[in-house]
């Protein structure tokens, strides 16, 4: 089923607004963003831990410091579905990067609902873990603290402490890939929810009676605004055999079914008049889900992070005049920021790794 793209709707007045602007500078941000916290944080355990990231294709390890900074990296291939085999590709990079290091403590991310207690994989889309005790049997191999989290949930605390989101004290994190991904810190603690399972902002409904989503239901965000969308909507505009679409299809030399949101993203930044235009349809998807989630949560700033975002302004300005059309009470509330991640693939571990080390002060 089509949907267009959402319709403009009237923007923001352009009155003065009654309210202080939002601070920008970090020197400016800090005093609104739990002071207090962040220094007990940073006055906290200098040791070194080790942060690892769990995808579907590889295991990716690192050695953090207290500020954030990666000593030293390692990466295996993700060894199938088995958990025991991946529970032994862990043991090897803490073994590796534990020979020049003395680590205090593990972090590891996974894509995944977690139990409350950060013990139990409850349900894992890439691995085969099922209610899998995960963190007791990895103490017990490593003889280290063992923290168990979600990868986005890893990725939101690295942004907010290290990254793009420092001096905000309620930060929305949003990670743009294959789906959407999602997590939030608020007061200076990862927000999981009453049952740990919050995040899953892909999953709102954004267009009732929409495209089917893996999760089951239609319409969900993550078919209009992710790097699967963005595949999708090129490659039916390549089916179509439009003239706009010439050079794409001679990208892939005339084979639509190797179209994905990657290549879309490549065209587009080199010039492509048809990939921009698609960029930016996923933009203002983009921008009406952030807009309904400021309707609910009322963050100070949205981080977006994920593959998609090397489209970067292409992506984000769509988005921010989407938002701004969207916004409810636009003209008479202050409004969220909308800002890229800074750190990269390397948030989950970095914020595996830290939160590892200070779990007895974070919500995991």
């Amino acid at each position: 089923m089509y949907a267009p793209p959402p319709g403009k709707q009237p923007g923001p007045l352009s009155r003065p607004a009654p309210w202080r602007a939002r601070p920008t500078s970090r020197r400016a941000r800090t005093r609104h963003d739990g002071g207090g916290f962040r220094e007990h944080l940073r006055l906290g355990r200098k040791g070194l831990a080790i942060g690892i990231d769990i995808g579907g294709t590889k295991v990716a390890a690192g050695v953090v410091d207290a500020d954030g900074r990666i000593l030293s990296e390692a990466r295996r291939a993700t060894p199938g579905s088995d958990p025991r085999a991946v529970e032994q590709v862990i043991v090897e990079l803490v073994e590796e990067l534990g020979r020049g290091h003395r680590i205090w403590s593990v972090g590891i991310g996974a894509a995944g609902w977690m139990d409350l207690d950060g013990g139990t994989v409850l349900f894992s889309p890439h691995l085969a873990w099922r209610n899998e005790p995960l963190r007791a049997n990895l103490q017990q191999l490593l003889r280290r603290p063992v923290l168990l989290t979600n990868d986005a949930d890893a990725a939101a605390w690295a942004e907010w402490r290290f990254g793009a989101g420092q001096g905000e004290d309620r930060l929305v994190c949003i990670t743009l890939g294959t789906g959407i991904g999602g997590a939030m810190v608020m007061d200076g603690r990862v927000e999981r929810g009453r049952f740990g399972v919050a995040g899953e902002f892909g999953h709102q409904i954004i267009m009732p009676g929409g495209h089917r989503c893996e999760c089951g239901n239609r319409g969900c965000w993550e078919q209009y605004a992710s790097g699967n969308a963005l595949g999708r909507e090129a490659r039916i505009l390549a089916q179509a055999n439009s003239p706009v679409a010439q050079d794409l299809l001679a990208a892939v030399g005339g084979r639509t079914e190797l179209i994905t949101g990657a290549i879309v993203t490549e065209l587009a930044l080199a010039g492509d008049p048809a990939c921009r235009e698609l960029i930016e349809e996923v933009g203002e998807w983009l921008g009406l889900g952030l807009a309904n989630l400021a309707a609910a949560l009322d963050p100070g700033l949205f981080v977006i992070g994920g593959g998609l975002c090397s489209a970067g302004d292409l992506l984000v300005e769509p988005a921010r005049k989407a938002f701004a059309r969207n916004l409810t009470g636009r003209g008479f509330r202050p409004a969220a920021g909308i800002q890229l991640a800074a750190l990269g693939p390397n948030a989950g571990l970095i914020g595996a790794a830290d939160l590892s080390r200070v779990s007895s002060r974070a919500r995991r």
